[in-house]
C-alpha cells in the first residue's frame, strides 16, 4: 500500500468512501523483492534480506523437528518419536516406495529432507509480520531442483554401468526405428535434461508466488475498506466489506496451507520419480 493509504488508515480507516482519498493500490510483485537489511557485496546475491532470514528459520525448524522426534529412541515410541515415525512412514509409503519400490529406501534421508525443507520454506508465508514463502523466490526451489538433477544423473550412471550407457538409455527410446531417431533424440534430450529440472523448480515457485500475492491482495483490500469514520451508513458498509475480505483471507490462508503441503509432496514425489527412472534402463 502507498504511504497515503497507510496514513489515512492510521487516522481511523482506509480510503473507501473517503472523498479525495487515495484509490486502492493492490500489492505488486515488488513484495517479492525485499530490500537487503545488510549488503556484504557478495556477488550474485541480494544481500542479507528477508528471504535469508526466513531460510535460516526454515532450516532451524527442520533441524529442531528432526532432533525432537529422534532424541529419545525406544521400542515403544513416545509422542515425539511417534510423530517422527509417522512422517517417515508417510514419505516412504506414499512417495518413495510407490515410485521406486524397496530400492528407494536408501534414498529416504534425501526424500525426507526435501519434503520437510520445502514444506518449511512454504510455511514461512504464514509467519506474522514476515509473511513471505521462501519458495516464492525462484532461486531457492531451483537450487533444490539442481540437487535432484545431479542426484538422478549420478544414480543413473552408477546403475546402468557408465556415462554412455546411461545417456543412451535416457535419450534413445527402446525399439524406435533408426529413421525417426533424429527427431526423437533431441526431444528426449530437451525433455529429460532441460524441461524436467525447469518444471520441477517452477511448479512450486509459481504456486507459492501466486498464492502469496492473492493473500496479500485480500489483506490490503480489507485494510483499505475498513473505514468506520465514513459515517453511519458508509462506515457500516465499509466494515462489512472489510469483514468479508478478512473472512476470504482466513479461508484462503487455510487453503494455502493445504497447497503448501501438496507442493512439498509433489516436489518430493517428482524427485523420487526421477531417481527411480534413472535406476531403470529404458
Amino acid at each position: 500500500m502507498s504511504a497515503d493509504t497507510l496514513n489515512l488508515a492510521a487516522e481511523g480507516g482506509g480510503g473507501l468512501f473517503t472523498p479525495g482519498g487515495p484509490g486502492f493500490e493492490a500489492p505488486s510483485v515488488g513484495i517479492f523483492f525485499p530490500s537487503p537489511w545488510a549488503d556484504y557485496n557478495l556477488p550474485y546475491t541480494g544481500g542479507f534480506n528477508k528471504y535469508v532470514v526466513l531460510l535460516l528459520v526454515a532450516t532451524a525448524l527442520v533441524a529442531l523437528f528432526l532432533w525432537w522426534t529422534a532424541r529419545r529412541q525406544s521400542v515403544v515410541p513416545g509422542r515425539s518419536q511417534g510423530i517422527g515415525e509417522l512422517t517417515f512412514l508417510f514419505v516412504r509409503d506414499q512417495i518413495s516406495r510407490p515410485m521406486m519400490g524397496v530400492k528407494g529406501d536408501k534414498y529416504m534421508p534425501l526424500l525426507l529432507s526435501l519434503f520437510l525443507f520445502v514444506f518449511a520454506m512454504n510455511v514461512m508465508g504464514l509467519i506474522p509480520f514476515l509473511q513471505l514463502p521462501v519458495t516464492s523466490n525462484l532461486s531457492y526451489p531451483a537450487g533444490l531442483a539442481a540437487i535432484v538433477y545431479i542426484t538422478f544423473i549420478v544414480v543413473g550412471i552408477r546403475a546402468q554401468g557408465g556415462v554412455a550407457k546411461y545417456f543412451k538409455g535416457a535419450v534413445v527410446p527402446s525399439g524406435a526405428p533408426w529413421w525417426i531417431l533424429p527427431i526423437l533424440v533431441p526431444i528426449e534430450i530437451i525433455s529429460n535434461f532441460l524441461i524436467r529440472p525447469a518444471t520441477h523448480a517452477i511448479r512450486v515457485f509459481a504456486t507459492m508466488f501466486a498464492g502469496h500475492l492473492l493473500l496479500a491482495t485480500f489483506a490490503a483490500a480489507g485494510w483499505y475498506m475498513f473505514n468506520p469514520a465514513a459515517g453511519p451508513l458508509f462506515g457500516t458498509i465499509s466494515v462489512l466489506f472489510s469483514g468479508a475480505s478478512l473472512l476470504a483471507f482466513i479461508v484462503f490462508t487455510a487453503f494455502e496451507l493445504v497447497i503448501m503441503f501438496l507442493q512439498a509432496f509433489v516436489f518430493t514425489l517428482l524427485a523420487a520419480l526421477y531417481i527411480g527412472q534413472a535406476q531403470e534402463a529404458h
